[in-house]
């Protein structure tokens, strides 16, 4: 039986040769093709569109790094209690850290994890972006400036922590799960 991906039946449309490759690259990296990948596969122009935009945020250059990315992910899906993300990026958490203890707690209560100064100023302006957006101030901004972030950073925060509250609505209206994999990574 095949793992279900989402609730959706959609099946995958017809990809270009540069999609397969990067679906093979995965599968040579990761040892997976992520299922939030395979669920956008209907579409290879949102598929390009979601993946652009993920490379960039995570993987691209920015004063972040990249454990501090996957921390943002994981914060905002634990206020959003999205499975998905929780997973598969509490598996980056562990793998980044490290520290599959750091990682649990992250994703179950990030506020009672050890954490510099500066990730608790960067993970309380995600957070707050995520729970009370309205509510945004400049002194929110002040407060990571205070911390060492540059005005560039402070875009990447909050970009990040956007992308994360839109996928995790995504996958929970279409109920995406993750690949059965991330459960065992970084154990």
């Amino acid at each position: 039986m095949t793992e279900k991906i989402t609730a959706l039946d959609l099946p995958t449309g017809d990809l270009s040769d540069a999609t397969k490759a990067y679906f093979a690259k995965c599968e040579e990296k990761l040892g997976l093709v992520p299922n939030v990948l395979l669920a956008y596969a209907f579409d290879e122009k949102k598929l390009r569109a979601f993946t652009d935009t993920y490379n960039d945020l995570m993987l691209g250059e920015s004063g972040l790094s990249k454990l501090e990315r996957e921390m943002i992910a994981v914060a905002v899906s634990s206020i959003n209690q999205c499975y998905y993300c929780l997973t598969a990026h509490g598996a980056a958490v562990r793998q980044l850290s490290g520290d599959p203890a750091f990682g649990e707690m992250m994703a179950m209560n990030w506020r009672a994890a050890a954490l510099s100064p500066r990730q608790r100023a960067m993970l309380e302006f995600a957070v707050k972006l995520t729970e009370a957006p309205a509510k945004m101030v400049e002194e929110d901004r002040q407060a990571l400036r205070a911390a060492g972030f540059s005005d560039r950073d402070i875009w990447d925060i909050a970009a990040t922590a956007a992308f994360f509250n839109m996928s995790n609505r995504l996958a929970a209206a279409i109920d995406m799960r993750p690949n059965a994999e991330y459960h065992a990574m970084a154990r």
